[in-house]
């Protein structure tokens, strides 16, 4: 996965330390490094990179429409949650991979307590592909990918 330039802090030592500052102030200032997160165009971009991608693979792979998903890629647009979620299939991520890239684009997690993501996570986990899972997705009568 793409590294990044910061002060690595596991993020439960981060949240302690957070709940034992007096001044959150001083804790922003000390932490400042270890709270930065890349744009989300620029984390796809050298995620492409670092798995030997290139981005128009991963758009048609994902089932966005072309010049969305460029405009996603140069970051002239924000995605969705849904949209998030199909470029994670068109990387073929894991589930790890795809809750990451979820969270560089500020997005909600995928959560097993809720159907849709229940089923999301099962296509992820098992290797199913986009198409698949969109019928998976229609079959238990769930909004579609991208329906939003």
């Amino acid at each position: 996965m793409p590294q990044q330039n910061m002060r690595k802090i596991r993020t439960s030592n981060l949240l302690q330390r957070l709940f034992k500052t007096s001044n959150l102030e001083t804790f922003m200032g000390k932490n400042e490094d270890a709270m930065q997160m890349p744009s989300f165009h620029t984390y796809i971009s050298e995620l492409c990179k670092e798995m030997g991608l290139v981005p128009e693979r991963v758009i048609k792979q994902s089932s966005i429409e072309r010049s969305y998903g460029h405009q996603l890629f140069n970051g002239i647009r924000k995605p969705s949650r849904d949209k998030v979620i199909q470029l994670a299939f068109g990387f073929g991520l894991d589930v790890d991979g795809t809750q990451k890239l979820l969270k560089i684009a500020r997005k909600n997690f995928l959560y097993p307590r809720i159907k849709r993501d229940a089923a999301v996570l099962y296509c992820i986990s098992h290797h199913i592909g986009v198409v698949e899972a969109q019928n998976m997705l229609q079959d238990l009568g769930l909004t579609l990918l991208g329906g939003e």
